[in-house]
């Protein structure tokens, strides 16, 4: 693929097409093991369709590993603070872009809004992610920066 310039690349040139998922009912020890094996920090929350969700963050498994220590505080069903799924701790009003939107756009919109990923939907189905890391690496190729762009991630 011939090297585009910076301010042409949209979000599919770099987005993850295949990006791990889960599906509401999945347990998050289970999420945060594929977290784990794929080294990913979100993972889009997806019905049988591909119809997005929400998305669970590594921050949101965290935050659920304190959540038995507040039972006193929470009212929560004693359930869901024993063996809590996606669906309980997922953020469900997800920010999404299209793979057509130019990819300057999506990581000003992941900048403005301090994520780390937006989910790639068309006609309504997920068909990829993009995260601040592949705009960091796009734009450090594009620009012909020697510095890797994980030097500035962290």
């Amino acid at each position: 693929m011939p090297r585009k310039e910076a301010g042409a690349l949209k979000v599919s040139d770099v987005m993850t097409s295949a990006p791990a998922v889960v599906e509401p009912d999945m347990p998050l020890t289970e999420a945060a093991g594929l977290m784990r094996t794929t080294g990913c920090r979100h993972l889009p929350v997806v019905d049988k369709s591909r119809h997005l969700l929400g998305i669970v963050t590594d921050r949101d498994i965290t935050h659920a590993a304190f959540t038995p220590h507040l039972a006193d505080y929470l009212a929560w069903d004693p359930h869901r603070l024993k063996s809590p799924r996606a669906r309980d701790v997922m953020t469900r009003s997800v920010i999404t872009t299209h793979p057509g939107t130019p990819l300057l756009q999506a990581g000003l919109r992941m900048f403005q809004r301090r994520i780390g990923s937006l989910p790639v939907v068309q006609d309504r189905r997920l068909v990829g992610t993009v995260t601040d890391h592949d705009v960091a690496a796009a734009f450090t190729e594009a620009q012909h920066l020697e510095t890797a762009a994980d030097a500035f991630l962290w």
